[in-house]
């Protein structure tokens, strides 16, 4: 697999994708104007990782939020998601070659939101006394979202899966951290959950290009085993959000009171 020549937008997806120096993913170079012509399909297999961060196969539970540290924690954690949310934009980008191009400028745009997502947030844990690779990170969502065959299963997975996870999440971390006295952290939670809502919509707007109508069936159907609906939602649900962002009500009620399938049924 060669890389796409240089001076493309798709050389410098893969470049964002591959570097292994951390300045590199939090301030990326400027995005070229020029699209390559014929672009073949290119599935990188794993993102390049900057020595600062530690990868770990398992997830260490985020501690209280009462303390600095544990408010610097749970901001490393909401930076790495981004990070691997604006890889895999660029991933995106070029493993669906083939898709139509304004799909793919979408991809290109929301990559530089995750970007500009990440250095908030990393502007956050330094106000609280630490710097991005204090704390190790994984990379579950590398594990999971390259299983995408094509880019209705990616939308289903991120844009209505991953992203519209993060807009009730974020809403409980927002209030929490207000909880702890951090009104600033969590000002810039709600902040960058309310322009997640775009994200989300972009999911809402291709999948229903590529399948049809969104239903939660049509959804759960497209998303890669074995990845469920039961990981794409936080509880409570945020509903207005949610809604803002074109998820239909009905799909909005069956996602919520989704419950997996007992044991060997």
């Amino acid at each position: 697999m060669h890389p796409p020549p240089s001076g493309t937008v798709e050389r410098w997806a893969w470049d964002y994708v591959l570097a292994t120096a951390l300045t590199a993913k939090i301030t990326p170079p400027a995005v070229p104007d020029r699209w390559e012509t014929g672009a073949p399909v290119r599935r990188i297999e794993a993102p390049g990782r900057p020595p600062e961060l530690v990868v770990l196969e398992r997830a260490r539970k985020t501690r209280g939020l009462n303390s600095r540290l544990g408010r610097a924690r749970a901001l490393h954690t909401f930076w790495h998601h981004e990070l691997q949310a604006a890889e895999l934009m660029a991933w995106a980008l070029l493993a669906f070659a083939d898709a139509p191009q304004a799909f793919r400028s979408g991809l290109l745009r929301l990559a530089l939101d995750e970007v500009r997502h990440m250095s908030m947030y990393s502007a956050q844990i330094e106000r609280l006394g630490h710097r991005v690779g204090d704390f190790p990170v994984r990379d579950w969502f590398w594990a999971r979202v390259p299983a995408c065959a094509d880019p209705a299963a990616f939308v289903a997975v991120m844009g209505l899966g991953l992203e519209s996870a993060n807009l009730d999440h974020s809403d409980e971390f927002a209030a929490r951290f207000r909880e702890a006295g951090d009104d600033e952290g969590a000002r810039v939670q709600e902040i960058i959950g309310g322009e997640e809502i775009g994200h989300v919509r972009f999911g809402v707007e291709w999948f229903s290009y590529f399948r049809g109508p969104l239903t939660f069936e049509a959804w759960r159907a497209s998303l890669p085993k074995p990845l469920s609906p039961m990981l794409m939602r936080g509880m409570p649900i945020h509903r207005s959000a949610r809604e803002r962002a074109g998820q239909p009500v009905r799909f909005i009620n069956e996602l919520e009171a989704w419950t997996p399938a007992p044991l060997g049924s």
